[in-house]
């Protein structure tokens, strides 16, 4: 991806991603202040970290594509750098890779811990998941610093970040190890870990189901077991939208490498890049919908709804025996 883009497609779609990383950054951190708030955060590390890669993600849409908007012609060694670290996105990318990883450490907990509940005390310790979340970010470090370096350079004044290959078989073999780790294997742990937890959990409801015996009411989750499937619910919304968005941006991104004079400038590269930051803005509304404990943070903070429980409590109180005078 180039610094800027003179006219066209490339033009509008800077803007048009400012935009997505405006509404992603508010409602990322209305996520990560709602977690924080009713304490989410200290219980579900690794699904707050998730949210932060996401608020980091928009925050560096807005910064970087502001800068690619001024159009600056990159030159000398400071252009090289500010192609390296800026304008190549490889800040961006190392947020973006950094959140996959984490997504798979998110669906293998919740494997262990649904499927094989024994070995969950044993190995879900809170330094095993704090070790997995600082893996992710140092993952994604590594891997982008790395690759940026050896395939972008600076040419007549416009930076061409992972663009720049020695050969066609390194490109290639690139392309095909990031489709195959960050998209297949990832869909592959997706699929097979959510497929035997759900597995899992209907055949513990048929058996409390039964344990309850003929006339009894129906069984009713425990509060913990509400909290867990929400918890399951919405990370299966989240990867369902992670393989529909990331989708075309994978393949595109592979046949460039099969193709190396596919150009970055491509119509259809601008609308892969568009589905993929659209899934980064997109997943704090599912937090918002399915995720019960940062739902209610949220829903205390429309200013209706404070009105109408201070007016429910004034009501209550003015009803109590001898508190009508106080009232």
């Amino acid at each position: 991806m180039t610094s800027s883009s003179s006219s066209g497609a490339g033009f509008y779609f800077q803007y048009v991603v400012i935009v997505i990383g405006i509404a992603g950054t508010a409602a990322n951190a209305l996520i990560v202040y709602a977690m924080v708030t009713s304490k989410v955060h200290k219980k579900q590390l690794l699904i707050f970290n998730q949210n932060v890669f996401d608020l980091c993600s928009c925050l560096l849409l807005i910064i970087l594509h502001t800068l690619k908007v001024c159009n600056v012609y990159l030159t000398g060694t400071i252009g090289y750098w500010l192609c390296m670290i800026i304008y190549s996105d490889s800040l961006l990318w190392v947020s973006v890779n950094g959140s996959m990883i984490n997504l798979m450490s998110i669906t293998i907990e919740r494997y262990i811990k649904v499927v094989h509940p024994r070995w969950s005390k044993r190995l879900l310790r809170m330094w095993v998941k704090r070790s997995a979340a600082a893996f992710a970010w140092i993952a994604g470090c590594v891997y982008n610093m790395a690759l940026v370096f050896s395939t972008s350079a600076v040419i007549d004044g416009q930076c061409y970040g992972y663009w720049i290959w020695k050969s066609k078989t390194a490109a290639l073999g690139h392309g095909i190890w990031n489709f195959t780790s960050f998209y297949a294997i990832v869909v592959l742990i997706f699929v097979f870990c959510y497929a035997k937890i759900l597995l899992v959990i209907r055949r513990q409801a048929r058996v409390m189901a039964g344990h309850s015996g003929p006339g009894s009411s129906t069984w009713q989750p425990t509060e913990s077991n509400q909290i867990q499937s929400s918890v399951i619910k919405t990370m299966i919304l989240v990867s369902a939208f992670y393989v529909i968005l990331w989708t075309p941006s994978y393949l595109f991104y592979l046949f460039s490498h099969v193709k190396l004079d596919r150009s970055p400038h491509h119509i259809e590269n601008y609308s892969s890049i568009f589905l993929s930051f659209l899934y980064i803005s997109a997943n704090p509304f599912i937090y918002a919908l399915k995720f019960k404990p940062v739902r209610c943070v949220l829903v205390g903070l429309i200013p209706c709804k404070k009105s109408a429980q201070a007016g429910n409590s004034i009501e209550l109180v003015t009803q109590i025996p001898g508190t009508a005078a106080v009232a």
